[in-house]
């Protein structure tokens, strides 16, 4: 354990790794691995010379689409430690960056399980009846030992392996060269062989040896330079080999003997013992180069709390971070073992890596399209480039096995889900905001050119509370029954006095603002307004609120004892009015709601145009859960019995009409008798109670407040509405 120190990812200061040892070693390394020389010659023999080059050509296509977008990401921001994790985690958010992640170090890890069976299946040249899980397991304990050693060695071994890999190719074509078949059937493969999206599926993990490169991010001197130029040249170069090599095997052998012998290399090299450390050291540089990049991205899964972190120590030992997540890798890719061979690991990494692709795509993608200042990358791929890359990904899952597509999408959005229920907060900004700012403007200039109806309008509440919000949790609670989700609904706290002397707590109370929602479970923006005065501020705030036409239309006030405040109240109703702006006025008696059947009384008074807005927000209030037995009841006064039918027909006829479920009632007013006696008596009992509010003319505040009094009297819960604006008397 002396040299497990270098497991950590080092800070970029430390970091030593160049492109070439850092970033192209292990990718080409990885990339020309155990597929390379124990499957491409199966690949050949099952789906025939040109559909293989078919499979060559699109996993490369997807890869170099994907190593064109880790490039224009890596070259827009600091890279750090954790590879493909970082930069999706720090482009799209935490939640996602670890429900791509974690599946992200499982590939990884899974890999090493991959390349240590082909490792066994090598060695069948030897030992025929080798058993392979347990030679499997032993060597991915070899791995992890020399890479838990010292991650440069490691790295520097690979050196002579890549020599040994280049002399088992001109081996192979030297060899092919000499014993060449007079001709070739390039569309036939063996009779009852594998289809071609089956194939696809063993084959992919050889292309996704680029995110071995990536993962050492945190080891690099430059990640800016480096992981665009190594992942290139290696996707280049790996592509070529990929290109050159199902040609060369289809020529010198039929599709017989490469389906029957996956060893054919050695039959076929013109110098037969080269072909042994080349296939060796490919496929133990590939499991070194993922044993490498899984611990990494682990840890900076454990370094953001994505996932808990290891304990201290482990069987006595005690560990670091980098320790413990080498050794953690280590057991799962030890446990991987147990599903069986190189054939059956395969698919399952490329359901995972697959999923990593379309996310750096989709990063990549949206990052360009979103148009942020930000984002000025080094390297430039088109938007269409990034997202075509993204959306090939998914539909290769799909056509490769649905099933186990599903399966993989569900693991992460599983993941996604619990950071979700975690809400992890970051410390940086990612492209969310960006892409749903470009998506907001988009949204905005097609509304502008949208004709406005009544049947369009939603309630767009603005809230004005003065003090502590908290101590306006019910005013809160009935504007978002009123809002239900059909319109905007905003939180503003008005802070009177001086700017200068207040302006630094402004900030600090909307967030607190903001968390007061969040416990509460309102979906409401937070606002905190410094004003020299609570009713020219208001109206200040009530004409400045909105964007591109989406503004509040209805103002909202808690009902205060104070009378001063009231007046001030009453003044900008009718102000806001001028402005095409409906108020809301909330007289909130303590709760004294029960389980059994709640009562809406709504007094229609057809002098004011406010009865559709109050019917409306009746409603609205009855399909919140909390109301959703309520039985509303439409209340009117006749003043002789000659207008009481025909006032009774006229109501009955407009609930109809609305298609609001409601029973009209209509109380023929008595001699001597008021309006407000009739309200008090008739709606005493009710848990509700809409009513009218007038435009109080200048001057008349004092008087028409007074009369307001004794209109609320003794009721419960009052909600007074002054309806205004375009659609006044129209929104039923």
């Amino acid at each position: 354990m002396a040299g497990a120190q270098s497991l950590q990812v080092k800070p970029s200061g430390t970091a030593q790794l160049g492109t070439f040892l850092g970033v192209f070693t292990p990718s080409i390394l990885t990339i020309l691995g155990v597929v390379l020389f124990l499957r491409t010659g199966w690949m050949v023999a099952n789906v025939g010379l040109m559909a293989a080059l078919a499979i060559v050509a699109l996993a490369h296509l997807i890869t170099i689409s994907t190593a064109l977008s880790v490039s224009a990401v890596a070259t827009n921001m600091h890279v750090g430690a954790g590879g493909a994790y970082f930069m999706i985690s720090r482009s799209l958010g935490l939640e996602l960056g670890g429900a791509i992640g974690v599946p992200l170090f499982l590939a990884q890890t899974f890999s090493v399980t991959l390349y240590s069976f082909g490792f066994v299946e090598s060695l069948e040249l030897f030992w025929p009846d080798i058993p392979q899980r347990p030679v499997a397991a032993i060597t991915v304990l070899a791995v992890a030992l020399v890479a838990g050693r010292s991650a440069t060695l490691a790295l520097r071994l690979q050196l002579p392996i890549m020599v040994a890999i280049l002399g088992a190719l001109i081996s192979l074509v030297a060899g092919a060269s000499s014993s060449a078949q007079e001709s070739i059937q390039p569309f036939d493969g063996i009779e009852g062989g594998l289809g071609f999206w089956a194939v696809f599926a063993v084959f992919f993990p050889a292309v996704t040896g680029i995110m071995a490169g990536v993962s050492l991010s945190g080891d690099l001197k430059d990640p800016k330079k480096s992981i665009p130029v190594g992942t290139l040249i290696a996707v280049g170069v790996g592509f070529l080999v990929y290109l050159l090599v199902p040609v060369v095997l289809a020529l010198a052998a039929s599709p017989e003997s490469l389906g029957s012998n996956n060893l054919i290399w050695f039959d076929i090299a013109a110098v037969e013992w080269l072909i042994i450390p080349g296939l060796l050291g490919a496929i133990l540089s590939s499991a070194a180069g993922s044993i490498l990049g899984a611990p990494r991205t682990l840890e900076a899964l454990i370094e953001d709390r994505v996932l808990p972190r290891p304990p201290e120590k482990i069987l006595g030992m005690k560990l670091t971070t980098g320790e413990a997540a080498h050794w953690l890798s280590t057991a799962v890719a030890l446990a991987a073992v147990g599903l069986g061979g190189l054939n059956a690991v395969a698919p399952v990494l490329t359901m995972f890596f697959l999923t990593t692709y379309g996310m750096v795509n989709l990063v990549a993608g949206l990052e360009q399209l979103s148009g942020a200042p930000a984002y000025r990358p080094s390297i430039h791929v088109p938007w269409f480039v990034s997202l075509g890359g993204a959306v090939s990904c998914i539909w290769v899952m799909s056509l490769i096995n649905v099933w186990a597509a599903i399966v993989a999408l569900t693991v992460e959005v599983a993941v996604y889900v619990a950071l979700r229920r975690r809400s992890l907060s970051a410390s940086w900004g990612d492209l969310r905001y960006g892409a749903l700012i470009s998506l907001a403007r988009v949204t905005l200039l097609k509304l502008k050119r949208l004709p406005v109806d009544p049947r369009n309008w939603r309630p767009h509440i603005l809230i004005f509370v003065t003090g502590e919000p908290r101590k306006h949790l019910d005013l809160l609670r009935f504007s978002a029954w009123l809002n239900q989700n059909r319109g905007l609904l905003t939180l503003c706290k008005i802070m009177v006095g001086d700017l200068e002397a207040l302006a630094h707590t402004s900030d600090a109370a909307t967030r607190e603002t903001d968390r007061f929602l969040d416990d509460e479970g309102v979906l409401a923006f937070a606002e905190t307004e410094i004003v020299p005065s609570f009713e020219s501020g208001v109206l200040a705030i009530a004409q400045a609120n909105g964007i591109a036409g989406i503004s509040s239309n209805t103002l909202m006030f808690g009902w205060s004892e104070q009378p001063e405040r009231m007046l001030s109240i009453l003044r900008v109703v009718r102000q806001a009015e001028s402005l095409g702006k409906s108020s809301v006025v909330c007289r909130i008696a303590p709760r004294r709601w029960s389980a059994k059947l709640k009562r809406i009384d709504v007094w229609w008074g057809g002098l004011q145009n406010n009865g559709d807005m109050l019917l409306l927000f009746a409603y609205l209030i009855s399909v919140n859960s909390e109301w959703s037995d309520a039985k509303i009841n439409v209340k009117t006064v006749a003043s002789n019995a000659m207008t009481h039918d025909q006032t009774d027909r006229g109501l009955r006829e407009l609930i109809q009409r609305c298609r609001i479920k409601a029973e009209p009632k209509v109380i023929q007013r008595a001699t001597g008798e008021t309006v407000q006696s009739i309200i008090q008596a008739e709606s005493r009992d009710a848990d509700l109670v809409f009513l009218g509010l007038q435009s109080a003319a200048a001057g008349e505040e004092e008087a028409y407040y007074e009369r307001l009094q004794e209109l609320v009297g003794d009721l419960p819960t009052v909600i007074l509405v002054r309806a205004a604006g375009d659609f006044a008397g129209h929104l039923l």
